[in-house]
């Protein structure tokens, strides 16, 4: 008990940590941002085309007054705050981010507890969807959802504590790593699975966290066990909510379950993309957002774009995503210290969690989530904290080294089995230069 109290007082230190590595600072990799623009301005060019249609939908359903231009409005200052956030974090000392990890998991922390008091109080601060509450309500700035903030905060700190403890060798050390890491993942995830009855940002945190421990090197017995613990966990959640088990089951009948309530975004969502043919309906040809289709501009982006860009459209946007993933495992592969790995990894994790739930769920094979398809879904605080982790990933870029090092721990793995020596800091004459 005493060394898991210990562990847990080491934390915050642990995750403080500075530039350890040699790499010479050199040319960021600029494919980041070409390929975030390119899924921003798709994303824009799709609000653009359905926007008034949602628009008309709301006015018809709950006697709002919104304008035709309302939705792209928002989305564009939804893009212009992402992009400030990118590029704040991408020229911020990450240091200075870094450094502060434990107050920042504190303030995230902290932001889901003042929520959860605010909604219990019935405080106007707290905006009920659905019966859910996720947001703060910000009158005339918007909303923020602190889920996205928790998640952010969240990877920095693991950073920081995987890190350390990957480089005493104690990675796979129950007591002091895994368990610490259990109590305040648990934590995180009674925010926001049981207070903010949001199990999709729950989903991506776990990818997040099991995306990081997996490329810290922990050992496939723990995994294993790990992997276990969150399907009885995930379990339980689902069993003890409803909507959950309906989804589900929903899921499992497959088509047998047409016509049903529970199947009918689902549905909706496949009669979208074949609608769209092979090279889609156009711009303004969408019949799916004017009000059959749940959740068009968010959730559903993916099947709305579909119908107006057919099955090439949605081809290029899948290999927007796995070209931006990619440069991602590119830029780890390449850094030196583990800490700054970690940082790429659990950006990794977010954003493809995010891809393959949304879309496998709009393509029926897997249940549906509710999670927004990354730079493309209409709203802000995901797009920010996104788009921040993208900075923060376009500024560890600067510090690679030409040769992997994965191939390099390769070799050296495979010298030392055949008795062949070779300098381990032999690279670092491949430094990438300006």
């Amino acid at each position: 008990m005493s060394t898991r109290v210990r562990s847990f007082s080491e934390m915050s230190s642990e995750a403080e940590f500075t530039d350890s590595s040699a790499a010479r600072k050199h040319r960021p990799d600029y494919m980041i941002v070409l390929f975030m623009g390119l899924l921003m301005l798709i994303g824009l060019i799709t609000i653009y085309a359905i926007g008034p249609q949602r628009a008309n939908v709301l006015n018809s359903a709950y006697g709002y007054d919104y304008s035709g231009s309302y939705f792209f409005i928002k989305q564009v200052v939804s893009l212009v705050v992402a992009l400030a956030g990118f590029f704040a974090v991408a020229f911020i000392p990450y240091n200075l981010l870094t450094k502060n990890a434990g107050k920042l998991l504190i303030i995230g922390i902290g932001s889901c507890v003042l929520l959860a008091i605010a909604g219990w109080a019935h405080l106007g601060i707290a905006q009920e969807t659905l019966g859910a509450t996720r947001w703060f309500n910000l009158g005339i700035f918007g909303s923020l959802q602190p889920a996205e903030l928790l998640k952010f905060a969240m990877m920095v700190f693991l950073a920081g504590f995987l890190g350390s403890k990957y480089r005493k060798g104690m990675i796979n050390d129950i007591e002091d790593t895994l368990i610490p890491l259990g109590i305040l993942t648990g934590v995180a995830l009674l925010f926001l699975v049981v207070i903010q009855k949001d199990f999709g940002t729950g989903v991506s945190l776990v990818g997040v966290i099991l995306t990081m421990l997996i490329v810290a090197g922990i050992n496939i017995k723990n995994l294993m066990r790990i992997g276990l613990l969150v399907f009885a966990l995930g379990a339980v959640l689902i069993f003890t909510a409803p909507h959950r088990m309906d989804r589900i089951f929903t899921f499992l009948e497959g088509d047998n379950h047409s016509g049903a309530s529970s199947s009918y975004q689902v549905e909706q969502a496949k009669i979208a993309i074949g609608t769209g043919g092979l090279f889609g309906l156009g711009i303004g040809g969408s019949v799916q957002s004017t009000g059959y289709l749940p959740e068009a501009i968010n959730d559903s982006v993916f099947a709305i774009m579909g119908e107006i860009f057919g099955f090439a459209g949605l081809m290029v946007i899948l290999a927007l995503f796995t070209a931006l993933m990619m440069r991602l495992l590119k830029i780890m592969d390449h850094l030196i210290d583990i800490r700054l790995k970690l940082l790429v990894a659990g950006t990794f994790g977010w954003f493809g969690s995010h891809v393959i739930l949304n879309i496998a769920s709009m393509i029926g094979i897997f249940p549906l989530t509710g999670i927004t398809l990354p730079l493309l879904s209409f709203g802000g605080t995901s797009m920010v904290f996104i788009a921040a982790a993208l900075g923060l990933v376009f500024q560890l870029s600067h510090y690679t080294v030409h040769t992997s090092k994965l191939k390099e721990a390769q070799y050296e793995n495979i010298g030392s089995r055949r008795g062949i020596g070779r300098a381990r800091n032999s690279s670092r004459g491949g430094f990438i230069r300006n």
